[in-house]
């Protein structure tokens, strides 16, 4: 498997369970506004960065 879809991939998932994370603190008041916002960011962030990652990274048959 290419290393870059790979590494790809987990910064996805990362990037779900932070915005995840973000969703659930923001729905239930559970944190103040700024860790919330630093973790949505970095959720955001990570997420699109693993899905270019993904979609820009041809696929190496042998």
């Amino acid at each position: 498997m290419n290393l870059k879809r790979t590494f790809g991939a987990i910064l996805t998932t990362l990037g779900i369970i932070g915005l995840i994370y973000a969703g659930i603190s923001i729905m239930q008041h559970s944190a103040k506004a700024t860790p919330i916002i630093v973790i949505g960011v970095l959720g955001l962030i990570f997420f699109s960065s693993g899905i270019g990652l993904i979609k820009t990274t041809a696929d190496q048959t042998k």
